[in-house]
This record gives C-alpha cells, sequence and structure tokens, in this order.
C-alpha cells in the first residue's frame, strides 16, 4: 500500500507543462544540432569540435551512424561524469541525445544535403549548432559530450573555464579531421563552424560578455543559495539587507556563473522563491575560485 502512494506522490509531483516545454525544446534543437551536423558539415566533408565531430569521422571512414556512434561515445561520458554533472542534468540530457540521435539517424537521411560551398556549409553548420545547442541549455539540458567532460574536468581543475576546457578539446577532434578528410581546408572549416556556434550561444543566451552576476533579492536567502548549489554548482554570497520602502528583512545573493549557466540559476531561484527579484549582469572579467585565477 505505501509503495502505490509513492507512486502516486511522484506522478502528482510531475509537472506535464515542464515535461512538455522541455520535448518541444529537445524537438527543435535537435532538429537545428542535426542539421548542423549532417546537413552541412557532413556533406562539405569536415568535422566540427565535439563528440559529433569525431562521430563524423568515423562515419566517414567506415560509414557507421552518426547518431547512434555519438549515443555509444556518451554513455561512457555519462558515467565518468556523473558526480560532477548531478542527476537532474543527466537525465535530462539523456531524453536530449536520445531525441537528437533519432533526428541524426532516422529523419535527416532523407533531407537533401547542401551541395553549395564548404565555407558557407562552416558557417550555416555552426549558426544551427550554436542555436540547437542554446536552445537545449535555456531547458537546463544539454547535447551531452564535450559539455559532461569539460564539467569533470573543471572540477579537477576549477581555476580554467569550460570555454576553454571546450575549446582544448574541439581543437583535438578538428585536428583528426585533417588526415581523413584529406586537406587542411577541413580543419579551418571545423575551426569556423565551431567559432560561429561559440557566438551563437552567447548572443542566444547573454550576449557577449566574459561573465555573468546574478544579483538575487529575496526573502529564502539559505534556501535558494542552496538550490543554485545543488543544480549548478555554484556558491552565492549570501548579504542581509532590508527593504527600503516596507523594512522588511531580506537577503541579497551575488553568484558568478559562466552565461550558459544563466538560466540554471535563473530556474534555482524561482524554484525556490517564486517573490523573489532576479538581476543578471555581464562582467567582463572574473577571477577567483572557480574561474580564472590572477597569475
Amino acid at each position: 500500500m505505501s509503495g502505490k502512494k509513492t507512486v502516486f506522490k511522484l506522478i502528482d509531483q510531475w509537472d506535464y507543462k515542464i515535461f512538455v516545454w522541455d520535448l518541444l525544446y529537445d524537438i527543435a534543437g535537435s532538429i537545428l544540432y542535426a542539421a548542423g551536423i549532417y546537413t552541412f558539415a557532413g556533406s562539405a566533408g569536415f568535422a566540427p569540435g565535439g563528440v559529433s565531430g569525431l562521430a563524423l569521422i568515423l562515419n566517414s571512414l567506415w560509414a557507421l551512424p552518426v547518431g547512434t556512434v555519438t549515443l555509444l561515445f556518451n554513455i561512457p561520458l555519462v558515467i565518468i561524469s556523473y558526480k560532477a554533472v548531478g542527476r537532474q542534468l543527466l537525465i535530462k540530457s539523456a531524453k536530449t541525445m536520445i531525441i537528437s540521435s533519432l533526428f541524426l539517424d532516422v529523419i535527416f537521411p532523407y533531407i537533401p544535403m547542401y551541395t553549395g560551398s564548404r565555407l558557407m556549409a562552416a558557417v550555416c553548420s555552426g549558426v544551427f549548432l550554436g542555436a540547437g545547442m542554446a536552445l537545449f541549455y535555456i531547458r537546463g539540458s544539454s547535447s551531452g559530450g564535450i559539455d559532461f567532460l569539460a564539467l569533470t574536468i573543471k572540477k579537477k581543475k576549477p581555476h580554467m573555464t569550460i570555454g576553454i576546457i571546450t575549446l582544448l578539446i574541439d581543437l583535438v577532434v578538428i585536428l583528426l579531421g585533417w588526415p581523413v578528410f584529406g586537406d587542411v581546408d577541413a580543419v579551418l572549416y571545423g575551426v569556423a563552424a565551431t567559432g560561429v556556434s561559440t557566438i551563437v550561444i552567447d548572443k542566444i543566451l547573454y550576449g557577449t560578455g566574459a561573465g555573468t552576476l546574478a544579483i538575487i533579492i529575496t526573502g529564502k536567502g539559505g534556501a535558494v543559495a542552496a538550490k543554485i548549489s545543488e543544480n549548478v554548482r555554484r556558491g552565492a554570497t549570501v548579504i542581509p539587507a532590508s527593504g527600503g520602502y516596507t523594512g522588511m528583512p531580506r537577503d541579497v545573493l551575488l553568484c558568478a556563473c559562466s552565461k550558459a549557466e544563466a538560466y540554471l540559476v535563473k530556474g534555482a531561484v524561482f524554484e525556490t522563491d517564486q517573490d523573489a527579484f532576479l538581476m543578471f549582469t555581464e562582467t567582463s572579467e572574473v577571477l577567483g575560485e572557480g574561474f580564472r585565477r590572477e597569475q
């Protein structure tokens, strides 16, 4: 009897609206992501960074399905990065990875591939990839792969930024495309596509600043700080304050985060306190624990 009550309790707690929105964003993001990988990068003969780029290289060598190979590569990365990433992000990302793999292997092989110039293919690949990944980030999900590996490395070396870690790994994958695709242009177009995707992600999320500062005014400072730490693995400084008009006690939280993490911070804040006041401001440079240290 207690087991049935537990099941019904879990069903009651499940938010159907959030699930539907997550699913819609996953589908839209997967369409854009698959177009960037299959329609443009695959047809033009270059590999953008990331696990999907590595899957494209194996597809060129042995005609292995890109989506399936991407999914298989992500399995050990999920296992390795479980502690660094957290259960909630892994569950959402697993759904995203399965949907994007289906689009790559089942739907997009029936869509005509781009046959124009390789330069335009690189630009379009970057735009579509960046837009797709930004949609995943907005819903607190990820395409997996390099994102998970970067978060794991960052946990071991907190002074390194996720952007730098991702860039270094992407460069290794892109360079592998040189001997496989047979020309140095494959490397140049891969770098161009990766650069464009990074710019598009920044533009869609929070612009071009090096970091983001969240300023939160709430009556539940401790609970909000704990939720941010749980969901985003970022610390927050809690400053006691009072309302200038009401005189009521309030807490002001300061939380420095990356642009990709800003949506996760937002979700953590309003999940805990619907009446919170939240501001994001761009920072030109962030130094200290968890970010770059002053040399």
